[in-house]
């Protein structure tokens, strides 16, 4: 078994979070400790300003660097905090443009900077290799989610709400899809900190003073998105002009929270699964919002859980992964799949510095 540090800073913009976890690729070993360290203010609100500057940045562009030093640094940052030595560190970086229709996909950080500040092997560049082939590059967590569940009843849904929500079907015999949903917290959390200053709908406090507008709701549900066959993937923005369309901004604050909450659920809902899972355990910020997960069990109808009640850490599940995917890269195993993120044939992802 290898000792791993993963790191993964997801799409919501919250911070870095770090798990340890021994594994060789194939088997989970043991679990360590974890952490998350939120983003101070100023590079929350850079990032989220590149990620509307993406897809016409340069890569020499002085705020990028300047974001890129900042990230890694805070990255470096959880790994001392986290207090342990590793055999290869999995460096997710921040994704600021994902267009895998156009073979484009941005995760920022610099690999060798953190490799060289931590005295550790990193692996990073996960997805680029998958986008190249044709792939989605997205999602990469179901390989990692199908070793927690062995032993489990299934089918089984494992449902990860972070700016965008995706699902990994796992079937009876094994088999692996995954895909983007649709949104997560990402439509939700800008548009509380827009009416509200707060970052996100604490408690689901919000939404649930408010009233779903079906016609608002059909208009979001209308997006060609949701009619195109799995495996598919989102960039976090991908829905702003869908948004911006469907009336949402005349709502007032209560009633756009439920109706983006709405979005949410009911893109889930609509996911076109082979089989009807047993039940969904869901992982990721959104499963602290009890509008969201009753949301979700309302347009389900089977058991909704957070993935705590089988024993993960939800915290730190996507860290753990990356962790997981290093051990994987070091080993030469694939990490994506054709249904996972539709790319041809297996593929190895991730390269190696330090």
């Amino acid at each position: 078994m290898l000792r791993t540090i993963g790191l993964m800073s997801g799409t919501s913009l919250d911070g870095v979070d770090a798990a340890y976890l021994e594994t060789d690729g194939e088997r989970i070993g043991a679990f360590g400790p974890t952490l998350t360290l939120p983003y101070d203010d100023t590079l929350r609100t850079d990032l989220r300003r590149l990620l509307t500057r993406a897809p016409g940045l340069d890569a020499d562009d002085p705020d990028l660097a300047s974001a890129v030093t900042r990230l890694t640094e805070a990255h470096v940052a959880a790994v001392r905090a986290l207090g342990r030595e590793a055999d290869v560190i999995g460096f997710h970086g921040q994704t600021i443009l994902h267009q895998p229709q156009h073979r484009r996909t941005w995760q920022i950080g610099d690999a060798e900077m953190l490799a060289a500040r931590t005295g550790m092997r990193v692996a990073f560049d996960f997805r680029s290799a998958d986008v190249a082939a044709g792939g989605e590059g997205a999602p990469l967590a179901p390989i990692y989610h199908a070793a927690l569940a062995a032993g489990m009843a299934k089918p089984l849904a494992v449902l990860n709400i972070g700016g965008v929500a995706n699902v990994t079907f796992i079937g009876r015999d094994g088999t692996l899809l995954a895909f983007d949903t649709g949104p997560g917290n990402g439509p939700l959390d800008d548009w509380t900190s827009r009416h509200t200053g707060a970052a996100f709908d604490r408690d689901g406090a919000l939404t649930r003073a408010g009233q779903v507008d079906r016609a608002v709701l059909g208009r979001l549900l209308a997006d060609p998105y949701f009619a195109r066959p799995a495996p598919k993937s989102l960039d976090r923005l991908d829905f702003a002009a869908r948004l911006e369309a469907s009336g949402v901004d005349q709502l007032s604050p209560a009633d756009g929270a439920a109706t983006l909450v709405a979005f949410t659920a009911g893109a889930v809902a609509g996911a076109a699964l082979p089989e009807r899972p047993v039940r969904w355990l869901v992982t990721g910020g959104g499963r602290r919002n009890p509008a969201i997960m009753g949301g979700l069990a309302a347009a389900l109808g089977v058991p909704v859980a957070p993935v705590e009640t089988v024993g993960w850490d939800g915290d730190a599940l996507e860290a753990q992964c990356f962790g997981f995917l290093a051990a994987r890269t070091l080993a030469g195993l694939p990490v994506s799949f054709p249904g996972t993120t539709g790319v041809a044939v297996p593929m190895t992802g991730g390269q190696v510095v330090g």
